[in-house]
């Protein structure tokens, strides 16, 4: 089958690869020349573990373009995903500019029988926008029908997610649209969930909102657990064996960040609000993220007693492991009032320091940890990088003006780095 995907970002450029590697021809269109150009070389515009390898090898097997040329890939498709951002407005909604305008494009490229399906996440009953917008432009001999397909792979682990995902959701009112997705998506073995538009636009944000709440109560729990001298992660373990709860997202930390959780509590939340209904819950998810980074900025006052004119080590910028992605990062905001207490802060993350010098300045961008380390007064852990879990701690103390580490993702056993002689912080110990 021929394919198309607007959008190179985490989600267009790694289901893009992997629908290739399945043996499908699939096009990838942009709007960036030079990183279009970059694509056709495999010079890959995000971190992803083995994402250039797959995008490389299905090149060169003929299977993966790249273009930013609408009517060629539109014509010979049977189906065109939309998989372009949808950033927050000031509103809390979900900005549909961009998706709103390939849409557009879409329409007026379409020939023969297509399937428009939506990847990216919008609010419930975008799809009647879109298919509103494709009937006024489209050539008058062309058919197409509308679905929505939403993703739900994590960063870090996108292309195993999209090869082995929990459930593939289709949702479309064309029974000619679903047998067409479905024998798709046959290749990968999961479970259909096969539903309306409205109920398949609803689902992606219901599921990060409901990730982003386990994670804020964690916190809270972690909180409480400091407050009353309680074990908090033993607590949170205890409550993940519970197999109607499970374990996977019940770490408390610096909160979540990142591409989805933030923007899409804040739609709901806004969507909530368009059908006159106060979803309360989410608001107070939303609070006590924010409180969780500030926690780390409370603890890192009270280990130091006077931040002003301290050097601060801020080992990991990424919202998480395994990706140069910076939207919405904890160590954004985190970074932000430690200078502002008047910290002089030293940074280092693996992979994602050239997308964070962009966002975090006045800050000192370091070429190891221990660089980072040297003379400093604290040392905070924000992202749990393998690297960091396997440092040498004697020479981390010996680069240290004092040894002293926050680990705002539990990455250390706190009885090791005390008997190293660390004064250690973690959060729900």
């Amino acid at each position: 089958m021929t394919l198309t995907f607007i959008g190179h970002g985490y989600v267009g450029l790694v289901t893009a690869a992997v629908f290739a590697d399945l043996g499908n021809k699939v096009w990838v269109i942009g709007h960036t020349p030079k990183k279009i150009e970059n694509l056709k070389k495999g010079i890959m515009p995000i971190f992803e573990p083995g994402l250039e390898e797959l995008v490389k090898t299905n090149i060169k097997a003929e299977r993966l373009f790249f273009t930013t040329d609408y009517s060629p890939a539109i014509g010979e498709s049977k189906v065109v995903f939309i998989a372009v951002g949808t950033p927050t407005t000031k509103t809390g909604d979900a900005d549909l500019s961009t998706v709103l305008e390939v849409a557009e494009k879409i329409g007026k490229n379409i020939s023969n029988y297509t399937v428009i399906a939506t990847k990216s996440t919008v609010p419930v009953g975008t799809y009647k926008k879109i298919r509103q917008l494709i009937e006024e432009v489209k050539p008058k001999d062309s058919e197409f029908d509308i679905a929505s397909v939403p993703e739900f792979l994590r960063e870090g682990s996108a292309i195993s997610d999209t090869f082995s995902p929990d459930r593939i959701v289709i949702g479309t009112d064309s029974p000619r649209a679903k047998d067409v997705l479905v024998d798709l998506h046959k290749p990968i073995r999961s479970r259909f969930v096969l539903t309306d538009l409205a109920t398949a636009e609803l689902i992606k944000y219901a599921s990060n909102s409901f990730l982003a709440m386990k994670i804020s109560f964690a916190n809270s729990i972690a909180k409480l657990s400091e407050l009353s001298r309680a074990n908090g992660l033993q607590a949170l373990s205890a409550v993940g064996m519970d197999k109607r709860i499970g374990s996977f997202f019940l770490s408390p930390g610096a909160g979540y960040g990142g591409s989805c959780f933030p923007k899409d509590v804040r739609a709901l939340i806004t969507i909530a609000k368009d059908y006159d209904y106060s979803f309360s819950l989410l608001e107070e998810v939303e609070r006590i993220n924010d409180r969780a980074r500030r926690d780390i900025v409370l603890k890192a006052r009270k280990m130091l007693e006077d931040i002003r004119g301290k050097t601060i080590a801020v080992l990991g910028l990424a919202f998480k492991p395994n990706t140069d992605d910076m939207r919405d990062a904890p160590s954004i905001d985190i970074i932000e009032l430690l200078r502002k207490d008047g910290a002089k802060v030293k940074t280092y993350d693996p992979q994602a320091e050239e997308n964070a010098r962009r966002i975090i300045k006045d800050v000192i961008f370091s070429k190891d940890p221990y660089d980072a380390a040297k003379g400093a007064d604290l040392v905070i852990i924000l992202t749990e990088w393998n690297e960091f879990k396997e440092m040498n701690l004697k020479k981390l103390k010996e680069v240290l003006k004092t040894p002293r580490i926050i680990d705002a993702r539990n990455v250390f056993e706190p009885e090791k780095l005390k008997r190293l002689g660390f004064e250690y912080i973690g959060v729900g110990r």
